[in-house]
């Protein structure tokens, strides 16, 4: 009787009957109701910016799959799609349809075929986009058109920075919190996406909402997004009881920025994250760590996407200490 071939394929490695193809237009399923909060603060501009980042890294893909790689075109697989609404959900609604075009190409083009597509990439292609984009046209990529109520109409008129700018620069210019308070929006405000920031960023809620239909989809697991948000509300709240006045209390922290996209749709990629359940938690950690220690000591206001694509490069060695039991492996027993 001859033996079944192991047949050896790159990650996502799914232990199911769903394939790669469900699970990205799941996570898509879930993208939608942040997207339409988006459109209702931005209006058509938030249309345009996903418009043009979705068409151009479908385009992207299949002109290099088809003609500079000669490979198979995977553009019905789904990941094209998810890449270009989540490189869109991090970009403002202002910045010029040329530079969502770059973005696009360098998502696509450099973070994921360049690697060998799909299951090869090891960062997240839509967060490469994001911050070649950041460090190379940082006025664009920080100018944030503010959702302003003025009446019963919302307008997409004023461009302003997002709450944890406002923070950083208020405490750089001596400011305390009492006084940065009064200048960013309420919580409220801040939980359903009335305030500026990036398509994605806006409704913390809505974010919500998507990522419990991931967990209850069993698309992804609830370690890597609990573990980070955990980890986030601890370091910034021990911070802020030494000292409430020059430190934002925990629930700001993580109801503004993109902790919540990050933690739900970013850093759970299953390509570009560990395999393991320890894994995930010392991933999770890592990134807690490291956007803390960003939003409250570096250059710039946030530090979520740095630190995904920082602990992407650690993935590799995650996966080689926290290794699975093989099937077989007799456990040592204690002699007591």
């Amino acid at each position: 009787m001859s033996a079944q071939p192991i047949i050896v394929s790159a990650s996502p490695h799914v232990h199911s009957d769903r394939t790669s193809k469900k699970l990205m237009y799941d996570v898509v399923i879930a993208l939608i109701p942040a997207f339409l909060v988006s459109i209702y603060v931005f209006g058509f501009n938030a249309l345009i910016v996903t418009a043009i980042a979705v068409s151009s890294c479908i385009l992207f893909e299949y002109l290099i799959q088809k003609f500079l790689l000669k490979t198979e075109v995977t553009i019905t697989d789904g990941s094209a799609l998810l890449t270009g609404i989540l490189l869109a959900f991090n970009l403002p609604s202002s910045l010029p349809i040329w530079m969502i075009i770059v973005g696009s190409l360098v998502a696509i083009g450099v973070a994921k075929l360049s690697f060998g597509g799909l299951g090869f990439n090891i960062f997240n292609p839509a967060l490469v986009g994001r911050v070649f984009l950041l460090v190379s046209f940082p006025v664009q990529m920080t100018m944030w058109p503010t959702a302003i109520e003025n009446n019963t109409t919302l307008i997409d008129a004023v461009t302003g920075a997002t709450p944890l700018g406002v923070i950083k620069e208020g405490l750089q210019f001596g400011e305390t919190m009492t006084e940065i308070s009064t200048k960013i929006p309420s919580t409220i405000n801040m939980l359903f996406g009335f305030t500026g920031g990036s398509l994605g960023e806006m409704s913390a809620l809505a974010l919500l909402i998507g990522g419990l239909y991931l967990i209850i989809r069993k698309v992804i697991s609830w370690h890597i997004p609990i573990t980070l948000l955990v980890t986030t509300a601890v370091f910034t709240g021990v911070f802020w009881l030494i000292d409430p006045e020059h430190y934002a209390n925990p629930i700001i922290h993580l109801l503004s920025g993109g902790i919540i996209l990050g933690a739900f749709f970013m850093a759970t990629d299953l390509v570009t994250s560990p395999m393991t359940k320890k894994g995930m938690i010392v991933f999770a950690l890592g990134i807690g760590i490291i956007t803390v220690l960003i939003r409250l000591f570096g250059a710039y206001p946030e530090g979520i996407s740095f630190a995904i694509l920082i602990m992407n490069a650690f993935v590799p060695l995650i996966n080689k200490y926290f290794k699975p039991r093989r099937f077989g492996t007799k456990i040592k027993s204690k002699i007591v």
